[in-house]
């Protein structure tokens, strides 16, 4: 077998880089005496050389000739001493960190671990793992981005949509058979039509960096299908591509070309707080094997062990610089080479622990803030991880928005009937100022939800009050108990029409809810089409027919509904406010900026705000005190808004206040209609006026002029 040559070479930028003569090759190691390069055919047969300098921590080479889609790994010679953390063994195939793309699969067994199967903390296993591990591949830059520019849309005018590539597109009828479940799929004319006319602006994809199926998952013949088990920062998910290796980042930047085209930005569900490396029992795959202490947090007393804040096995080490190297330079690359417009990290409470606690002034978050790309795309947390002290909503720097669980739970609870949740539902209604006005943080801060991909999809929420995991293989174990969730007399699937449309209500109350708070709402890819998982509230290992997308029965009037309702916050300025409420009188009108009334139409007091029987309110948003200028500094005005809101049983009698804004004051939705009205046949009111509000319904009115 001919000698590969090699170069010094540089050791900037770290991975492998195609410079179109050769490819410069770099990693960094600690720990290592020795790092080989191994290149490997289409058949698989490996020729290995030693990168011949180290700068630093960096080691690294240049191969003349090396030409994209060359396959490659690296095996590091260094101390295994597990009882001190060091893991490096040279019969292991390590996965660029770097990796631009990747091919092949992980084959579960005993070559891919670093320790002899039953002797965790002996001598090295010298089992070759090539053959049954994933290969980096080397990637060329060039793509044809033509005029694309980020849509930059303002945070106020955002509404995301929560979505799995493969789940959204794989039983699509007008997608392609070959391209169902890919890339090339969400970019399909037909997705891409629905998503612009329900009116979002934002798709916030569940992970598509490279991750892998833990093994206990594989042995029960399920699959990781939410993706949150990453293995390379740089790589989209091969298997989302219909296109292999290196091909499949022509194809994510193809997807993400068209969604901009059509308005729409991508945001990525990132996972850096941990890798699918796992415990001290795990696999050795790539950093484990380059740095093992470098980039992992162990336990100081007892350094076999890894510090776990994620429920994962292990915590990436954020005290380390080339991790924060790794992370930032990951973000980087799919702003800048990939045009993805934001990221939501996942358990970022994890990324701020430089010792144990959260600290919101980590080194972590000031990266982030002084980095001139990542500073000024779109960045939200997930604001907790399971950690002591991990749940740090509304605790995150001012320039992040966050995952709002506090709302989540409160507009739940609202809709079933808790008792004494009226002064916490006004508290996120509005925005959440309580969590993050302290900080001058705005609106935009919180991320509303009512539901996300880890629990109950909308119609599941209305539909059962337990979980029904069975297909998980966890004997039900798995999963939250607290879904705040009411099946409205009946567990599951029934053909009683009061349940059914008691639940078709409470859905459009949830979504009415969501879609008219101050903040930016989050819908879950699926929820407007009426999906279920039969119940089934974590279904990250079920990739098939519970979680893909089912588009042959598709609850025609509640997406026509969902439209509708995105549109109507889309044409008034009252739902998305750029400033929190004042509860100041407004200059013009005399009113306040917000009211809130008691269903007999007079203002709310101590009493009516403590009753904990208490679940209908008025609440009236002055159109002229949103307090805020456009683009062109001219003040922003709007019509006002009275919405009318019935958690109880039984239908009520609301009473328009008798004095105020006047009228006349038309009827624009009613959730116990399965359409918002029309122009045609207005309903109109006037102060003093009565109107009957179904049990558990909202009734939304638009203050008109004669």
């Amino acid at each position: 077998m001919d000698e590969i040559p090699i170069w010094p070479g540089e050791g900037f930028p770290l991975g492998a880089t195609h410079d179109g003569l050769g490819t410069n090759f770099a990693v960094v190691s600690d720990l290592a005496e020795r790092v080989e390069l191994c290149l490997f055919d289409d058949d698989g047969n490996e020729r290995r050389v030693d990168l011949p300098e180290f700068t630093g921590s960096i080691w690294h080479g240049y191969v003349p000739d090396v030409e994209p889609g060359q396959q490659y790994g690296y095996r590091v010679h260094g101390p295994y001493e597990p009882s001190q953390g060091l893991r490096c063994n040279p019969h292991k195939l390590l996965l660029d960190p770097y990796a631009k793309a990747v091919v092949g699969e992980l084959e579960w067994g005993e070559p891919v671990f670093g320790y002899p199967f039953g002797d965790p903390d002996g001598p090295p296993n010298e089992l070759d793992s090539a053959p049954h591990v994933p290969r980096a591949v080397v990637t060329a830059h060039f793509f044809e981005w033509g005029h694309d520019r980020p849509p930059n849309i303002p945070w106020h005018e955002t509404v995301i949509y929560e979505a799995h590539v493969k789940g959204l597109t794989m039983r699509h009828p007008d997608v392609p058979e070959h391209q169902r479940g890919t890339y090339s799929g969400l970019a399909h004319p037909s997705v891409v039509e629905h998503l612009v006319g329900l009116g979002v602006t934002a798709v916030e994809l569940l992970p598509v960096h490279q991750f892998v199926s833990e093994h206990h998952l594989v042995e029960q013949g399920l699959t990781n299908y939410w993706g949150y088990n990453s293995i390379a920062y740089f790589a989209p998910h091969r298997d989302f591509a219909s296109m292999p290796g290196e091909r499949a980042v022509t194809e994510f930047k193809h997807m993400v070309r068209t969604l901009h085209e059509a308005g729409i930005e991508v945001i990525l569900d990132v996972v850096y707080n941990h890798t699918a490396e796992g415990n001290h029992l795990g696999p050795t795959l790539n950093l484990k094997g380059f740095d093992n202490p470098g980039y992992y947090r162990l336990v100081e007393d007892d350094p076999r062990y890894y510090m776990d804040y994620t429920g994962t096995g292990n915590s990436m080490n954020m005290r380390d610089p080339f991790v924060l190297q790794l992370i930032m330079d990951s973000l980087r690359y799919w702003v800048n080479e990939m045009h993805v417009d934001g990221f939501r990290f996942d358990l970022a409470a994890a990324l701020a622990r430089e010792l144990h606690d959260v600290d919101r002034l980590s080194t972590f978050f000031e990266v982030i803030q002084q980095d001139p790309v990542i500073s000024q795309v779109k960045l939200i947390a997930e604001p907790w991880d399971v950690g002591e002290g991990g749940y740090q909503v509304g605790n995150f720097p001012p320039q992040w928005s966050e995952w709002n669980g506090m709302y989540r739970d409160t507009v739940r609870d609202f809709w079933r009937g808790a008792p004494a949740t009226m002064p916490e539902f006004a508290s996120r209604f509005t925005g959440s100022s309580d969590l993050y006005q302290s900080d001058r943080r705005r609106p935009n801060a919180s991320i509303n939800f009512v539901t996300a991909h880890d629990g109950f999809t909308l119609r599941d929420l209305v539909s059962y009050e337990e979980k029904h995991n069975e297909a998980n293989l966890e004997d039900n174990q798995d999963g939250t108990d607290d879904n705040r969730s009411w099946n409205c007399g009946v567990e599951g699937e029934t053909d009683d029409e009061e349940v059914l449309a008691l639940r078709a209500r409470q859905q459009r109350n949830l979504l009415t809810t969501l879609i008219l708070s101050q903040g930016v709402p989050m819908l879950v890819g699926g929820d407007e089409l009426g999906r279920t998982q039969g119940g089934n509230n974590n279904a990250y290992s079920q990739d098939n027919e519970i979680s893909w997308f089912d588009w042959e029965d598709v609850d025609l009037e509640l997406l026509a509904f969902t439209r509708e309702l995105i549109h109507l916050r889309r044409r008034h300025p009252v739902f998305r406010r750029r400033k929190f409420f004042e509860g100041k009188r407004v200059r013009g009108n005399g009113f306040l900026d917000i009211s809130w009334l008691t269903p007999d139409g007079d203002l709310m007091d101590d009493e009516h705000w403590e009753t904990d029987h208490a679940r209908s309110l008025q609440i009236l948003l002055n159109g002229d005190g949103l307090a805020s200028r456009d683009e062109r500094g001219e003040l922003l005005t709007d019509h006002s808004f009275l919405l009318l809101l019935n958690a109880h049983g039984e239908p009520l009698t609301f009473r328009l206040p008798p004095k105020g804004l006047e009228g006349p004051w038309t009827v624009v939705l009613d959730t116990s209609e399965a359409m918002l009205r029309t122009l045609e046949d207005p309903e109109q009111l006037h102060l003093g006026d009565e109107r009957e509000v179904e049990g558990h319904a909202i009734v939304v009115l638009r203050q008109d002029t004669q």
